[in-house]
């Protein structure tokens, strides 16, 4: 494996909203991104869990205004870049400027996998606001690696910095990783980046088989917080890569501590990989459409891996999340 410095981009403070409920504090945040920023993370993202401006009924409503988060987090980061999330029909380019004069520096524009024409115009006015820009593709094992890499070149052409691949369902095998990392190191000018989560137990080996196929950027969050079974787990990676010799630049023991004395004590639940959430994996079915799945099998009466299953049949992706409940009540009636 060719030796390049892996740059850790935590995203306990936008993907971890979901495990949540979207109920971090500007005090919490002051105290998640303030101990992150001395870890030698390379970027900290905050944002609604679906991205900027995604405090919506659809959603889940945000307990605390995002754009206060936003500016709670840029008092205490100096040392790491601050990015947000930002999908294309939910956040506005008027939305990121706000973001802009609040404190971000980074944004990442996440579509579909088989839609970045869709943030062709966001990723291009990033840019003329100076801001580092991220093409963000998700669900990406619904794509081959041949369509991705066709999809990552509009981001490219849009100028992008680098490209994020999202394994957003956490279905993917290493090997499925490695061939979709690989095709695009190989035909893209810019660096990549993966993003996992940990459905099938497989978020840290996949995050090794996208540094070994060439990615550069690596997400993860403190515990794994995040939708679904959570993400990769920040304090576990830096650990490996220690053992493995590779140069991420975070201090293990830093992370450690932030991940055990101020995430762990605000933490709703433990982040385990329960039946359901192994389901979402099994199935391919959006990460963050668990807890509205559960809430939905209760409505119902329903077993909520017979909901995944009916999703992951139906190929939904995110942004829609209202079908879950239409597919409970048709499942209901059976």
């Amino acid at each position: 494996m060719e030796k390049h410095k892996i740059n850790f981009v935590d995203t306990t403070l936008r993907d971890g909203s979901h495990a949540v409920s979207h109920s971090f504090s500007p005090k919490q945040v002051e105290e998640i991104a303030g101990g992150l920023d001395k870890t030698g993370i390379a970027i900290i993202e905050c944002s609604h869990g679906d991205g900027i401006t995604g405090s919506s009924y659809n959603y889940g409503f945000s307990k605390y205004n995002e754009m206060d988060l936003i500016k709670s987090a840029s008092k205490v980061i100096k040392n790491a870049k601050q990015a947000i999330l930002l999908l294309p029909g939910i956040g506005t380019i008027e939305d990121l400027e706000e973001a802009y004069k609040n404190g971000a520096r980074v944004v990442r524009v996440a579509t579909h996998c088989t839609e970045a024409d869709t943030g062709i115009q966001h990723i291009q006015a990033a840019k003329k606001m100076g801001m580092m820009a991220v093409g963000f593709l998700m669900m990406i094992h619904m794509a081959s690696p041949e369509k991705l890499l066709e999809q990552a070149k509009i981001f490219q052409e849009a100028g992008a910095d680098y490209i994020n691949l999202a394994d957003s369902a956490g279905y993917l095998l290493p090997k499925d990783v490695t061939a979709r990392v690989k095709a695009l190191v190989e035909g893209l000018d810019i660096p990549v980046g993966f993003h996992a989560h940990n459905n099938l137990s497989l978020a840290v080996a996949n995050s090794i088989a996208a540094v070994e196929a060439g990615a550069t950027y690596i997400d993860v969050t403190c515990r794994g917080l995040g939708a679904g079974a959570g993400n990769c787990q920040g304090e576990v990676l830096a650990a490996v890569f220690n053992r493995m010799g590779v140069d991420t630049g975070v201090d293990m023991y830093k992370i450690q501590d932030v991940a055990e004395n101020i995430v762990e004590p605000i933490m709703q639940r433990p982040q385990v990989i329960r039946t359901a959430p192994l389901m979402l994996g099994y199935a391919g079915v959006y990460s963050s459409f668990l807890l509205h799945t559960y809430r939905a099998a209760e409505k119902f009466g329903l077993n909520p891996r017979d909901i995944l299953v009916e999703l992951g049949k139906r190929r939904m992706v995110g942004g829609q999340e209202d079908m879950i409940v239409d597919v409970a009540y048709q499942l209901s009636q059976k």
